[in-house]
């Protein structure tokens, strides 16, 4: 039997692996191992070392990491902005995908908002076209809003779309039992 995963925030040391987590999952064919690519939609890059420092040094900001036996497994940027915290750059080994990890790490960083930091909602913003990842989310208690953003067209930080009708959308769940 496996030892239970255990969580932590990233410091400045975790950031190459951070990355090249986050890559692994989104672009490539590593990416195609599981089920959260964006391969099909994006290619480029999905983060960078700046960006991950950025998010790690931003006060109310923090990279969470579930790990086991040292090994990093799952990664997201949970951030709090006023009553709501925003949850992003989640990633998970995609050799270890639709094993229960990501519904780990989701839920802690639930708490995290709810608890630490006394937000009622937490936000995301899912590329439309992830109808399997948005139904997901749906399944964990998250529901669409009808609130689209546009896709950073131009900006390759983000990724190079691979066609031109990408958007976001924002998903919105309510956190029981605030106490902060």
């Amino acid at each position: 039997m496996l030892p239970t995963p255990s969580f932590r925030t990233a410091s400045a040391a975790d950031i190459p692996s951070i990355v090249a987590l986050v890559e692994s999952a989104y672009r490539g064919d590593s990416g195609r191992r599981g089920w959260t690519t964006e391969s099909d939609l994006l290619d480029g890059q999905r983060t960078d070392a700046a960006d991950v420092a950025e998010a790690i040094a931003r006060p109310d900001s923090r990279i969470m990491l579930l790990e086991r036996d040292g090994r990093l497994l799952a990664s997201c940027h949970v951030e709090r902005m006023g009553e709501a915290a925003y949850f992003g750059m989640f990633a998970v080994d995609p050799t270890l995908q639709a094993g229960g990890l990501g519904r780990l790490l989701l839920g802690e960083a639930e708490r995290v908002a709810r608890s630490e930091w006394g937000c009622r909602l937490m936000e995301m913003t899912v590329i439309v076209q992830r109808e399997e990842l948005i139904a997901w989310y749906e399944r964990r208690g998250y529901r669409r809003t009808g609130t689209y953003k546009p896709f950073p067209y131009g900006q390759e930080r983000f990724g190079i779309p691979r066609r031109d009708d990408l958007r976001f959308e924002l998903l919105v769940k309510q956190l029981a039992g605030v106490t902060a």
